[in-house]
């Protein structure tokens, strides 16, 4: 312990790498940057927090950039230098990947529908539109009649946020009691579809729509096929593993009928409510979609994280706040407070390197 060793000068830069990429969590890479100087300018410069943030959710591969519209610092134009432009991209990227990545594991799971887009059809609208199907009650959404079984059905919803990671579907067919023999009307399979408009949405929507929607929409994620229990009850569908869903748009698909009406032969699908849960990223990030190339803009707009429920286990309170020994990094609150130690070639780039402490 006498003699202090940084290894990361004792090692080529492959087998460097090699060891900080077996750090999964973001506040560890945050830690680690926060060693001293070098181990910072060689998380930064690495993009570590980027890469780590990109295998863990891959749809993040379609952000073109990143820019921080509350940030008005210019330095590039007074400076003109293209090595500090770069050095300055990849803070601000190291910054946003790192909170998103922890934003996306640790943000508190909420309801994530804002409201109802459309269906495919509606039996008698507005009686039985796809609104019912946001609340829980007596009301629900009833499919035209068809004589074929196979028609599917579709219900389309904005999610709230343009940045969501939905972990689950939870969906309950509606029992007619009714109707002789109380049927239930479910579909005999579920699918999801999540993506984001073609065109840009009024947050305000109007009256839901009799419409299939795929020509409104770009879908970059479909999962499997779910089996739909004929069970009056909120049916669970966890999705296989989380999903970013960029641009707050879901669609479900009910596949093949299952419950014919006895007083007229058809078949029909109906749902009494839908829930998606997941952890929305409105107050910490914004999306601007780049046209038909699927590629978007990340604005991280917030670095303030929210309240945490008062249920919140360990792993999630320490990586809101990143305490270690007494020291604190703060990263979600933009400010990293670290005291280096420091021999007598950092003291004298210090002064230069003031304004570049990480975040």
């Amino acid at each position: 312990m006498e003699i202090c060793m940084d290894f990361l000068s004792c090692l080529d830069h492959d087998t460097s790498m090699k060891i900080l990429m077996y750090l999964e969590d973001p506040s560890d890479l945050v830690r680690a940057g926060s060693v001293s100087r070098s181990w910072r300018d060689f998380v930064i410069a690495n993009g570590l927090c980027k890469q780590l943030c990109l295998s863990m959710f891959p749809h993040l591969l379609r952000v073109d950039c990143v820019i921080e519209p509350s940030c008005v610092k210019e330095k590039a134009s007074e400076v003109g230098c293209s090595k500090y432009v770069e050095w300055e991209t990849l803070k601000r990227e190291h910054k946003a990947y790192a909170f998103l990545a922890q934003g996306c594991l640790s943000f508190p799971f909420e309801e994530c529908i804002k409201d109802a887009i459309s269906a495919s059809s509606t039996d008698n609208y507005p009686e039985e539109s796809i609104r019912n199907t946001l609340q829980p009650g007596n009301r629900y959404w009833s499919s035209k009649g068809q004589r074929k079984a196979a028609v599917p059905e579709t219900l389309v919803y904005k999610l709230v946020a343009d940045i969501c990671v939905i972990t689950e579907i939870n969906i309950q067919p509606f029992q007619a009691y009714f109707q002789y023999g109380s049927p239930i009307y479910s579909a005999e399979s579920v699918r999801f579809r999540l993506g984001h408009p073609k065109c840009p949405m009024d947050d305000t929507l109007s009256e839901p729509l009799d419409d299939s929607s795929d020509d409104k929409f770009i879908w970059t994620y479909s999962s499997s096929e779910f089996p739909m229990a004929q069970k009056s009850c909120l049916q669970n569908f966890k999705l296989p593993e989380p999903v970013v869903c960029i641009g707050g748009i879901l669609q479900i698909e009910l596949l093949r009928r299952v419950q014919r009406q006895e007083m007229d032969g058809l078949f029909y699908i109906c749902v009494a409510h839908v829930q998606v849960k997941g952890r929305p990223l409105s107050s910490a990030f914004g999306v601007e979609m780049l046209g038909p190339s699927g590629k978007f803009v990340l604005k991280a707009k917030s670095s303030t994280p929210p309240s945490l429920p008062e249920d919140a286990s360990c792993r999630d309170v320490h990586l809101h706040g990143l305490v270690d020994s007494g020291q604190m990094v703060n990263l979600l609150g933009g400010e990293v407070l670290i005291e280096y130690d420091r021999n007598s070639e950092d003291d004298e780039a210090a002064d230069e390197m003031d304004d570049e402490l990480p975040f």
